[in-house]
C-alpha cells in the first residue's frame, strides 16, 4: 500500500501577483478551503497519510495551516464557528506532516528529487495542488484510483487527459499503446511540445504514482528545457528501461494555476455545493 504523498509547493505563484506576494498560491481559497487542503484530503482519502511538502521561502502559512491554532480555537470554542474547523482538525489528527526546502527552483523533477530525504526508498504519490481534481462523493478520488492501479501494476503511473490540440504546448504530452480500458503503456513523452511536434493530445496532469528508482534517474539526468530537471525526461527513461502506465482518470480536473481556471473552480464548487 502507498503511504506517502509528496506535494511540491515551492513555486512563486507569479500569475496571481500581487495576491501571492506574501501568501503561498496553494493557500488561495476555493470558496472557504485552500487549494492545498483539497489535495491533502485527496491523498488522505487514498490512504496516503504521510504528507510530505517540498517547500520554499514564504511558505510558512502552509505549515501553520496543518497545525493547531490554540488561540483561534479557544476564541471560537462553543460557538457555531467551531464546526468550520472540523475538516482540518480531522486531517491534522489522521496525517503526519514533513517538510523539506527546495533551495533553487530548477523544475518539477528537481522538486521531486529534493523530496527524496523524506520519502525514502518506497513508492509514493505526487499531487500538484494547482490541479484541482474533483469526483462525486460516492466515487474514489483520482489518487485513490491510481493507488488501486499501482497495486495491480507495480510501476510508475501518470494521470492524463485529452486536451485541445492548441493547448498541448502547455503540458507534458505522451504517446502509448493501449493495455486496458483507460490505460496506456507509455512509449513516448515530450515536455511542452510545439503543436506540430506533439505525439498526441494526451496531456499529463498533476497526479503521479512514482517508484523510488525515479530518484536515481533524476539525480543523473541532464537538465532539459529551460535548464530545468524535467520529470517527463525521467519518466521517459523509466519507461524505456521498464514500464510506465498512463491513466485516463475518472473525474473533473480544473487548472487553478491560472486566473481563468481559478474562477472556473470557484464557480463550479459554488454551484455543486448549492451556496
Amino acid at each position: 500500500m502507498l503511504k506517502k504523498c509528496l506535494f511540491p509547493v515551492a513555486g512563486y505563484g507569479t500569475r496571481f501577483l500581487p495576491a501571492t506576494k506574501a501568501m503561498p498560491k496553494e493557500m488561495l481559497p476555493i470558496l472557504d478551503k485552500p487549494l492545498i487542503q483539497y489535495g491533502v484530503e485527496e491523498a488522505a482519502d487514498a490512504g496516503l497519510k504521510n504528507i510530505c511538502f517540498v517547500t520554499g521561502r514564504g511558505k510558512r502559512a502552509i505549515e501553520d495551516h496543518f497545525d493547531v491554532n490554540v488561540e483561534l480555537e479557544s476564541s471560537i470554542a462553543g460557538s457555531g464557528k467551531e464546526a468550520a474547523l472540523e475538516g482540518i482538525r480531522e486531517l491534522i489528527e489522521q496525517c503526519s506532516f514533513s517538510y523539506t526546502r527546495q533551495r533553487q527552483m530548477l523544475g518539477l523533477g528537481h522538486a521531486i528529487l529534493t523530496g527524496r530525504r523524506i520519502i525514502g526508498d518506497e513508492p509514493f504519490g505526487v499531487i500538484l495542488a494547482d490541479d484541482l481534481c474533483l469526483t462525486p462523493a460516492t466515487e474514489p478520488g483520482v489518487m485513490a484510483q491510481m493507488s488501486a492501479l499501482y497495486e495491480q501494476h507495480r510501476c510508475s503511473i501518470i494521470a492524463i487527459e485529452e486536451v485541445p490540440v492548441d493547448q498541448v504546448d502547455r503540458y507534458g504530452v505522451i504517446a502509448g499503446d493501449a493495455v486496458d480500458k483507460d490505460l496506456l503503456k507509455v512509449k513516448d513523452m515530450v515536455e511542452k511540445p510545439a503543436r506540430d511536434q506533439a505525439p498526441s493530445n494526451l496531456a499529463i496532469i498533476g497526479r503521479y504514482v512514482l517508484t523510488p528508482d525515479i530518484f536515481d534517474i533524476l539525480e543523473n539526468i541532464p537538465a532539459g528545457r529551460n535548464g530545468e530537471i524535467q520529470i517527463t525526461d525521467a519518466l521517459l527513461q523509466q519507461a524505456q528501461q521498464g514500464e510506465v502506465i498512463a491513466y485516463k482518470f475518472r473525474g473533473r480536473r480544473i487548472d487553478c494555476g491560472t486566473v481563468d481556471g481559478f474562477v472556473e473552480a470557484t464557480n463550479y464548487c459554488f454551484e455543486q455545493l448549492g451556496r
